[in-house]
Protein backbone atom coordinates (compact mmCIF):
# COMPACT_ATOMS: atom_id res chain seq x y z
CA UNK A 1 0.00 0.00 0.00
CA UNK A 2 1.10 3.54 -0.70
CA UNK A 3 1.27 6.35 1.81
CA UNK A 4 1.05 10.13 1.88
CA UNK A 5 4.08 11.12 3.96
CA UNK A 6 4.47 14.85 3.30
CA UNK A 7 2.07 17.64 2.36
CA UNK A 8 2.91 21.30 1.82
CA UNK A 9 1.76 24.59 0.39
CA UNK A 10 4.70 26.25 -1.38
CA UNK A 11 5.68 29.27 -3.41
CA UNK A 12 6.99 29.02 -6.97
CA UNK A 13 7.54 32.71 -7.78
CA UNK A 14 10.28 33.27 -10.38
CA UNK A 15 11.97 35.84 -8.13
CA UNK A 16 13.14 32.87 -6.03
CA UNK A 17 15.58 32.12 -8.80
CA UNK A 18 17.22 35.51 -8.31
CA UNK A 19 18.55 34.20 -5.01
CA UNK A 20 21.13 32.40 -7.14
CA UNK A 21 22.28 35.56 -8.94
CA UNK A 22 25.25 37.32 -7.41
CA UNK A 23 24.57 41.00 -6.91
CA UNK A 24 20.79 40.62 -7.09
CA UNK A 25 18.82 43.01 -4.89
CA UNK A 26 16.50 40.10 -4.05
CA UNK A 27 19.22 37.66 -3.03
CA UNK A 28 18.83 38.18 0.71
CA UNK A 29 15.08 38.84 0.44
CA UNK A 30 14.53 35.30 -0.88
CA UNK A 31 17.02 33.42 1.31
CA UNK A 32 14.41 32.31 3.88
CA UNK A 33 11.81 30.92 1.43
CA UNK A 34 14.54 29.15 -0.55
CA UNK A 35 15.88 27.63 2.67
CA UNK A 36 12.33 26.51 3.51
CA UNK A 37 11.97 24.73 0.17
CA UNK A 38 15.31 23.02 0.68
CA UNK A 39 14.22 21.98 4.17
CA UNK A 40 11.08 20.40 2.71
CA UNK A 41 13.33 18.55 0.28
CA UNK A 42 15.48 17.32 3.18
CA UNK A 43 12.38 16.09 4.99
CA UNK A 44 11.19 14.36 1.83
CA UNK A 45 14.49 12.48 1.58
CA UNK A 46 14.35 11.63 5.28
CA UNK A 47 10.86 10.18 4.84
CA UNK A 48 11.93 8.31 1.72
CA UNK A 49 9.51 10.08 -0.60
CA UNK A 50 9.47 8.22 -3.91
CA UNK A 51 7.11 10.56 -5.80
CA UNK A 52 6.15 14.21 -5.65
CA UNK A 53 2.64 15.06 -6.86
CA UNK A 54 2.59 18.77 -7.66
CA UNK A 55 -0.67 20.68 -8.06
CA UNK A 56 0.65 23.40 -10.37
CA UNK A 57 -1.25 26.69 -10.61
CA UNK A 58 1.09 27.86 -13.35
CA UNK A 59 0.10 25.03 -15.65
CA UNK A 60 -3.24 26.57 -16.57
CA UNK A 61 -5.70 24.76 -18.82
CA UNK A 62 -8.71 26.12 -20.68
CA UNK A 63 -10.03 22.62 -21.27
CA UNK A 64 -10.33 20.44 -18.19
CA UNK A 65 -7.91 18.63 -15.90
CA UNK A 66 -4.61 17.26 -17.19
CA UNK A 67 -1.76 15.27 -15.67
CA UNK A 68 1.76 14.94 -17.04
CA UNK A 69 2.26 11.17 -17.03
CA UNK A 70 5.60 11.12 -18.84
CA UNK A 71 8.13 8.54 -17.71
CA UNK A 72 10.80 11.23 -17.72
CA UNK A 73 10.78 15.02 -17.64
CA UNK A 74 13.76 16.79 -19.16
CA UNK A 75 14.37 20.09 -20.84
CA UNK A 76 15.54 23.68 -20.55
CA UNK A 77 12.87 26.10 -19.36
CA UNK A 78 12.67 29.84 -20.00
CA UNK A 79 9.68 31.64 -18.57
CA UNK A 80 7.60 33.38 -21.22
CA UNK A 81 6.47 35.99 -18.66
CA UNK A 82 9.77 36.57 -16.85
CA UNK A 83 12.69 35.41 -19.03
CA UNK A 84 14.99 37.72 -17.08
CA UNK A 85 14.27 35.63 -13.96
CA UNK A 86 13.99 32.06 -15.26
CA UNK A 87 16.20 31.46 -18.25
CA UNK A 88 17.48 28.16 -19.62
CA UNK A 89 16.71 26.41 -16.34
CA UNK A 90 17.59 22.76 -16.92
CA UNK A 91 15.58 19.98 -15.34
CA UNK A 92 15.97 16.21 -15.51
CA UNK A 93 13.44 14.37 -13.38
CA UNK A 94 11.92 10.89 -13.50
CA UNK A 95 8.16 10.65 -13.87
CA UNK A 96 5.60 8.25 -12.44
CA UNK A 97 3.20 7.19 -15.24
CA UNK A 98 1.52 4.53 -13.10
CA UNK A 99 0.51 6.95 -10.34
CA UNK A 100 -0.47 9.68 -12.82
CA UNK A 101 -2.80 7.30 -14.65
CA UNK A 102 -4.14 5.90 -11.39
CA UNK A 103 -5.14 9.42 -10.27
CA UNK A 104 -6.99 9.97 -13.56
CA UNK A 105 -8.70 6.58 -13.22
CA UNK A 106 -9.83 7.29 -9.65
CA UNK A 107 -11.25 10.64 -10.74
CA UNK A 108 -13.09 8.97 -13.62
CA UNK A 109 -14.81 6.60 -11.19
CA UNK A 110 -16.60 9.57 -9.64
CA UNK A 111 -17.42 11.30 -12.91
CA UNK A 112 -14.54 13.79 -13.27
CA UNK A 113 -12.83 13.81 -16.65
CA UNK A 114 -9.05 13.93 -16.13
CA UNK A 115 -6.58 13.16 -18.90
CA UNK A 116 -3.15 11.67 -18.16
CA UNK A 117 -0.69 12.33 -20.99
CA UNK A 118 2.44 10.51 -22.11
CA UNK A 119 3.69 13.04 -24.65
CA UNK A 120 7.44 13.49 -24.81
CA UNK A 121 7.21 17.13 -25.91
CA UNK A 122 4.89 18.02 -23.00
CA UNK A 123 7.25 19.86 -20.68
CA UNK A 124 6.84 21.02 -17.12
CA UNK A 125 5.75 24.51 -16.08
CA UNK A 126 7.63 26.57 -13.54
CA UNK A 127 5.05 25.92 -10.85
CA UNK A 128 6.56 22.44 -10.79
CA UNK A 129 10.12 23.18 -11.95
CA UNK A 130 10.94 25.87 -9.37
CA UNK A 131 9.90 23.89 -6.24
CA UNK A 132 11.58 20.76 -7.62
CA UNK A 133 14.75 22.77 -8.31
CA UNK A 134 15.09 23.22 -4.55
CA UNK A 135 13.25 20.19 -3.14
CA UNK A 136 14.34 17.49 -5.58
CA UNK A 137 17.50 18.89 -7.13
CA UNK A 138 19.17 15.51 -7.60
CA UNK A 139 16.09 14.01 -9.30
CA UNK A 140 16.01 11.26 -6.72
CA UNK A 141 12.19 11.21 -6.53
CA UNK A 142 9.70 10.84 -9.36
CA UNK A 143 7.43 13.76 -10.29
CA UNK A 144 3.79 13.95 -11.35
CA UNK A 145 2.52 17.40 -12.36
CA UNK A 146 -1.21 18.22 -12.28
CA UNK A 147 -2.64 21.17 -14.22
CA UNK A 148 -5.16 23.72 -12.97
CA UNK A 149 -8.23 24.35 -15.17
CA UNK A 150 -9.36 27.94 -15.52
CA UNK A 151 -13.03 27.01 -15.92
CA UNK A 152 -13.73 24.67 -13.06
CA UNK A 153 -15.34 24.68 -9.63
CA UNK A 154 -14.09 24.18 -6.08
CA UNK A 155 -16.15 21.00 -5.95
CA UNK A 156 -14.36 19.50 -8.96
CA UNK A 157 -10.97 20.37 -7.50
CA UNK A 158 -12.00 18.74 -4.22
CA UNK A 159 -12.99 15.58 -6.12
CA UNK A 160 -9.57 15.45 -7.81
CA UNK A 161 -7.75 15.96 -4.51
CA UNK A 162 -9.69 13.08 -2.95
CA UNK A 163 -9.02 10.91 -6.01
CA UNK A 164 -5.32 11.70 -5.66
CA UNK A 165 -5.30 10.46 -2.05
CA UNK A 166 -7.08 7.21 -3.01
CA UNK A 167 -4.65 6.60 -5.86
CA UNK A 168 -1.70 7.21 -3.54
CA UNK A 169 -3.00 4.74 -0.98
CA UNK A 170 -3.48 2.08 -3.66
CA UNK A 171 0.02 2.59 -5.07
CA UNK A 172 3.30 1.31 -3.73
CA UNK A 173 4.69 4.83 -3.40
CA UNK A 174 5.63 7.12 -0.54
CA UNK A 175 4.25 10.41 -1.78
CA UNK A 176 4.64 14.12 -1.09
CA UNK A 177 1.72 16.26 -2.23
CA UNK A 178 2.70 19.84 -3.04
CA UNK A 179 0.24 22.70 -3.58
CA UNK A 180 2.30 25.09 -5.71
CA UNK A 181 0.86 28.59 -5.79
CA UNK A 182 0.42 31.88 -4.00
CA UNK A 183 -1.95 32.90 -1.26
CA UNK A 184 -3.51 36.13 -2.60
CA UNK A 185 -2.50 36.86 -6.17
CA UNK A 186 -3.28 40.43 -7.18
CA UNK A 187 -0.22 41.57 -9.12
CA UNK A 188 1.07 45.09 -9.56
CA UNK A 189 0.11 46.73 -12.87
CA UNK A 190 2.92 47.24 -15.35
CA UNK A 191 3.33 50.96 -14.64
CA UNK A 192 4.02 50.18 -10.96
CA UNK A 193 6.58 47.43 -11.56
CA UNK A 194 9.42 49.30 -9.92
CA UNK A 195 11.99 47.97 -7.46
CA UNK A 196 9.45 47.95 -4.62
CA UNK A 197 6.98 45.78 -6.54
CA UNK A 198 8.89 42.59 -5.74
CA UNK A 199 8.73 43.18 -2.00
CA UNK A 200 5.22 44.54 -1.48
CA UNK A 201 1.64 43.25 -1.64
CA UNK A 202 -0.59 45.05 -4.13
CA UNK A 203 -3.68 45.05 -1.90
CA UNK A 204 -3.76 45.71 1.83
CA UNK A 205 -7.07 43.85 1.99
CA UNK A 206 -5.42 40.81 0.43
CA UNK A 207 -2.47 41.04 2.82
CA UNK A 208 -4.75 41.18 5.84
CA UNK A 209 -6.78 38.18 4.65
CA UNK A 210 -3.58 36.23 3.94
CA UNK A 211 -2.36 36.91 7.47
CA UNK A 212 -5.72 35.82 8.88
CA UNK A 213 -5.51 32.58 6.88
CA UNK A 214 -2.09 31.87 8.36
CA UNK A 215 -3.53 32.46 11.84
CA UNK A 216 -6.34 30.00 11.16
CA UNK A 217 -3.82 27.42 10.00
CA UNK A 218 -1.63 27.94 13.05
CA UNK A 219 -4.68 27.54 15.29
CA UNK A 220 -5.86 24.39 13.48
CA UNK A 221 -9.14 26.06 12.49
CA UNK A 222 -9.28 24.28 9.16
CA UNK A 223 -13.05 24.00 8.92
CA UNK A 224 -13.37 27.78 9.03
CA UNK A 225 -10.64 28.11 6.41
CA UNK A 226 -12.24 25.56 4.09
CA UNK A 227 -15.60 27.28 4.40
CA UNK A 228 -14.06 30.63 3.44
CA UNK A 229 -11.94 29.21 0.59
CA UNK A 230 -14.36 29.92 -2.31
CA UNK A 231 -14.73 33.57 -1.24
CA UNK A 232 -11.01 33.83 -0.47
CA UNK A 233 -10.12 32.62 -3.96
CA UNK A 234 -12.54 35.06 -5.61
CA UNK A 235 -12.03 38.17 -3.51
CA UNK A 236 -8.26 37.82 -3.11
CA UNK A 237 -7.50 37.06 -6.76
CA UNK A 238 -6.56 33.43 -6.14
CA UNK A 239 -3.97 32.02 -8.52
CA UNK A 240 -5.66 29.34 -10.57
CA UNK A 241 -8.73 29.79 -8.39
CA UNK A 242 -6.65 28.42 -5.49
CA UNK A 243 -7.32 24.98 -6.95
CA UNK A 244 -3.96 23.76 -5.65
CA UNK A 245 -4.99 24.56 -2.07
CA UNK A 246 -8.42 22.97 -2.53
CA UNK A 247 -6.82 19.80 -3.89
CA UNK A 248 -4.26 19.78 -1.06
CA UNK A 249 -6.89 19.98 1.68
CA UNK A 250 -9.02 17.38 -0.10
CA UNK A 251 -6.02 15.03 -0.16
CA UNK A 252 -5.45 15.75 3.54
CA UNK A 253 -9.01 14.72 4.39
CA UNK A 254 -10.95 18.00 4.07
CA UNK A 255 -12.90 18.64 7.29
CA UNK A 256 -11.32 15.57 8.84
CA UNK A 257 -7.78 16.93 8.76
CA UNK A 258 -6.49 17.77 12.25
CA UNK A 259 -2.72 17.95 11.76
CA UNK A 260 -0.35 20.77 12.61
CA UNK A 261 0.55 23.55 10.17
CA UNK A 262 4.22 24.47 10.40
CA UNK A 263 5.13 27.76 8.75
CA UNK A 264 8.69 27.39 7.48
CA UNK A 265 9.36 31.00 6.51
CA UNK A 266 7.82 34.40 7.07
CA UNK A 267 4.97 35.47 4.84
CA UNK A 268 6.53 37.37 1.95
CA UNK A 269 5.33 39.44 -1.02
CA UNK A 270 6.35 39.03 -4.64
CA UNK A 271 5.20 41.31 -7.48
CA UNK A 272 2.10 42.12 -5.44
CA UNK A 273 1.11 38.58 -4.44
CA UNK A 274 1.33 36.95 -1.01
CA UNK A 275 3.60 33.93 -0.56
CA UNK A 276 4.52 31.36 2.08
CA UNK A 277 5.91 27.84 2.57
CA UNK A 278 3.99 25.67 5.04
CA UNK A 279 4.10 21.97 5.88
CA UNK A 280 0.85 20.33 6.95
CA UNK A 281 1.88 17.51 9.22
CA UNK A 282 0.24 14.13 8.93
CA UNK A 283 -0.89 11.88 11.74
CA UNK A 284 1.64 9.23 12.71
Amino acid sequence: MGQLVLAAKVSHVPSLMLSEAEGSLLKKAREAPVAALRELGRRAREREVSTFVVFDTHWLSNFGYHINANAHHRGAFTSHEAPQMIQDLRYNLPGDPALAEAIAAEAAKVGLNVLAHRVESLGLEYGTIVPMHYMNADGRAKVVSVATPLFTSPEESRILGEATRRAIEQSGERVAVIASGSLSHRLWPNKKLGADAWTSVASEFNRQVDLRVLELWQQGRYREFIDMLPDYATKCNGEGGMADTIMLFAALGWYGYQGRAEQLCDYFPSSGSGQVNVEFHLAA
